[in-house]
């Protein structure tokens, strides 16, 4: 190992190892202490040669061992291989060096696993489910936003319905109509026929009937008013009967009808028993629309013994 810098200055003849001689003792070489030269006393900037690894930054210098005058110094134990240099200064002790321990990674029941699988595979369907789900719910939505624009588009759906004015006049016609009504007072009587209230159970107002229907000749005529359009109408009339059998012809408009007014004891009233003989018929009669005239007679071959209440009209050949 040859010594890198001498310094300025040094001798070439200067022997460091001059003081194991008397002559160089005489010159005045001493052995080798920290700070000083090779053997010479004096300023001399020397370097001195150490082994690799002998130096530790932030520490003091070590002094080599010396011997004393004479003797050889001592010599150090050479190092084994794989042994620590005694001299070796690790990183980690320096400041700011490396750290010391390593943490070993922890997974779960104290043993080493790898990625958590199942949980990602879980998380990766619930992403999917929700993507179909939205992808469902937006297809739905555009289809009743479709139906909406349509419907305010004013264009008419397959379910609605369109009423032409014809149609409209139609249903109404369909429509029941209040057809119209009389009383005893409001009947032209003739042929010996008049109001009377003797007999109770009669329906119109007050009581009051028309009586005097007992002989041929005894007439009251019905003026209707407002019928709606021709057609077959049933007549309605309640009356009375002394606990017997009667029958009248009906006219209408002039026309006499073939069959009579069926006026029959429905109610089973005893004979002379007015009070309990109160009961109703009803024939059918072909009517114009507007005003028509329906008389009630008293003709040969009728048995008329009968007082009359009210008449109405219902619309139709039925009962």
């Amino acid at each position: 190992m040859a010594p890198a810098d001498n310094g300025e200055g040094t001798p070439a003849d200067d022997d460091p190892f001059g003081y194991l001689y008397a002559d160089g003792q005489a010159a005045g070489a001493t052995p080798p202490s920290g700070g000083g030269g090779y053997g010479y006393p004096g300023p001399r900037s020397y370097h001195q040669v150490r082994p690799v690894g002998e130096r530790q930054y932030g520490q003091q210098p070590q002094q080599a061992p010396t011997a004393a005058y004479g003797q050889a110094p001592p010599q150090q134990q050479p190092q084994g291989y794989g042994q620590p240099n005694a001299h070796y200064s690790a990183p980690e002790t320096l400041p700011g060096g490396a750290p010391t321990t390593v943490t070993p990674t922890q997974h779960g029941g104290g043993r080493g696993r790898g990625p958590n699988t199942k949980g990602l595979l879980i998380g990766a369907l619930a992403v999917v489910a929700a993507v179909v789900i939205g992808i469902g719910v937006a297809v739905l939505g555009g289809d009743s936003n479709d139906d909406a624009k349509g419907d305010a588009g004013g264009q008419p759906s397959g379910g609605s319905e369109t009423v032409q004015p014809s149609e409209t006049a139609s249903k109404k016609a369909d429509n029941p109509v209040d057809l119209p009504k009389a009383d005893a007072k409001a009947l032209k009587l003739e042929g010996g026929t008049a109001t009377a209230s003797d007999v109770q159970g009669a329906k119109a107002d007050g009581g009051t009937y028309v009586a005097g229907f007992n002989q041929v000749g005894a007439k009251l005529t019905w003026t209707v008013n407002g019928i709606p359009t021709d057609g077959a109408y049933s007549l309605r009339v309640n009356y009375g009967v002394p606990g017997k059998d009667a029958n009248a012809t009906i006219t209408v408009n002039g026309k006499v009808q073939t069959r009579p007014l069926n006026m029959e004891n429905f109610s089973g009233a005893k004979e002379g028993d007015w009070e309990k003989g109160w009961t109703n018929t009803w024939s059918v009669v072909q009517l114009s629309k507007g005003t028509n005239a329906i008389a009630i007679s008293c003709e040969q071959g009728n048995q008329c013994d009968a007082n009359f209440d009210q008449m109405w009209l219902v619309k139709g050949t039925n009962g």
